[in-house]
């Protein structure tokens, strides 16, 4: 019994030694990358910014697409807010459906009955198949609209079935998209009241994002990843990526086709603008929706993103290179930079893994310590120093993203967000594993799914956004 206990005892001590070594390099790695790009967006706000010339206005037409698959319960809710929003405006809502998701049909076929800036657009093909081949389907009905009709429409914004869109958004785009071939707007989850654990953590994670992440990149001149909704493409943007990829702009074999997108659109030499601007009527001209409240759901849906972005979005893209032949080296590291950023979630999460365990296994062996007479660990100078750097790094990370939910929604949620980190680094886990398990059946079978987020109507409604 106590040649076991001994065993034991050395295999605690051993295997947590090693994951709080490994954790503990990782998360510093991690940090100290987080606290650079801190730094250069800090360094950025007192930088003057550099004038560029904006055109006139674009006039025209504005075509949304508006991909759905069974949004039967949201979606006749979200067409009527939108027409009403955007009452008076010059555009044509373009939405996607299948001939075989007759509840979402007969949901809005009275309403595109009724109101010509609707276009209904079923596919030939049954469903799911991917947003992707949805949105070159309302691309193809596009052109043949510009044929039928002889005229080009302006620009082509992006949104979801659950969207509460700004009435000013459209306004936005067309005094924007003269200078910039794509703009994207601040996208800000609905937050509830109360700590909202799992759909709360989306708040916190889009608040550092857009308030943080796409500011510097757009500062910089940076690829500005296309959030899929509150965006907007020139018409030629678009026709530039379609010319390049056999009349279809988006990639059917991606789950991510809109994050890809708005990589791209730097790859042709085309500049891209992150927006975060104020309405005339007080609050910030943003795109709100609802998010998971579930944790299933929230794994499901990120899971998606990673698979996207940090796994097939790696072999689709590579290290992504300007176009440009004088681009300067210390720009096409810095995208390179970028897009590490942005695939590194499945790092993150096996560091985050290897923390929590280690954490258990310390508990474990202290347990021994007192209950069963095990030797205490003694201490090491070096991993006392990483462990110490390390909760400098996790103070300062939590203090920035505490700051960004505050500064979006209120102090209140600002607090709840420190707690709700633990939540964020479970999903996260649980997501990659997800995300290898799927990117490795995409590799064998060949077949992309649109593994959509389930959306019901609104627990509550949105509201004017403030930066406080």
């Amino acid at each position: 019994m106590e040649l076991s206990t001994a065993g034991l005892e050395w295999l605690v001590h051993a295997a947590g030694h090693e994951l709080m070594l490994f954790a503990s390099v990782g998360i510093l790695l991690i940090g100290l990358d987080d606290l650079l790009f801190d730094a250069l967006w800090i360094a950025s706000r007192r930088a003057a910014p550099v004038p560029r010339s904006v055109p006139s206005r674009l006039d025209g037409t504005i075509a949304i697409f508006l991909p759905a698959w069974k949004e039967d319960a949201v979606l006749a809710a979200t067409l009527r807010r939108t027409l009403a929003a955007w009452d008076g405006e010059d555009f044509r809502l373009y939405v996607g459906c299948y001939p075989n998701d007759a509840a979402t049909l007969f949901a809005v076929s009275p309403l595109i009955a009724r109101d010509p800036r609707l276009r209904l657009v079923i596919g030939g093909g049954d469903g799911p198949t991917t947003k992707g081949d949805n949105l070159n389907r309302m691309w193809a009905a596009l052109g043949e609209d510009e044929r039928a009709e002889g005229r080009r429409f302006a620009a082509i914004a992006l949104h979801d079935a659950e969207d509460h869109v700004h009435p000013e958004e459209l306004d936005l785009y067309r005094r924007h998209l003269g200078a910039y071939a794509m703009v994207q707007i601040p996208v800000v989850p609905i937050v509830g009241r109360g700590p909202q654990w799992v759909a709360g953590h989306y708040g916190d994670e889009f608040a550092e994002a857009h308030g943080k992440e796409l500011v510097l990149r757009s500062r910089l001149g940076l690829p500005i990843p296309s959030a899929g909704v509150g965006c907007a493409l020139t018409r030629n943007a678009l026709g530039l990526l379609a010319l390049d990829r056999g009349g279809e702009p988006f990639r059917a074999d991606s789950l991510t086709e809109d994050y890809e997108v708005g990589m791209l659109i730097a790859g042709y030499g085309l500049a891209a603008r992150f927006v975060d601007a104020p309405g005339t009527c007080g609050g910030r001209i943003v795109s709100q929706g609802e998010f998971p409240d579930e944790w299933e759901k929230s794994v499901k849906q990120k899971s998606r993103w990673i698979t996207g972005i940090a796994l097939a979005g790696w072999e689709h893209l590579g290290w992504l290179r300007s176009a440009a032949p004088d681009e300067p080296a210390s720009r096409t590291w810095l995208i390179r930079w970028m897009l590490w950023r942005d695939r590194r979630a499945p790092l993150t999460a096996t560091i985050l893994l290897a923390a929590y365990a280690a954490f258990v296994l310390v508990t474990v062996g202290f347990t021994g310590e007192v209950l069963l007479g095990w030797r205490p660990v003694t201490s090491d100078a070096a991993m006392d120093l990483l462990l110490g750097l390390n909760a400098m790094l996790l103070m300062w990370r939590l203090g920035m993203r505490g700051y960004f939910t505050a500064r979006c929604y209120g102090w209140r949620q600002g607090v709840f967000s420190f707690p709700r980190a633990l939540v964020a680094n479970i999903i996260a886990i649980l997501a990659a594993r997800r995300a290898i398990v799927a990117y490795w059946r995409i590799l064998r079978s060949g077949q992309v799914v649109w593994e959509k987020t389930e959306h019901r109507e609104a627990g509550c409604e949105a509201a004017p956004v403030t930066v406080r």
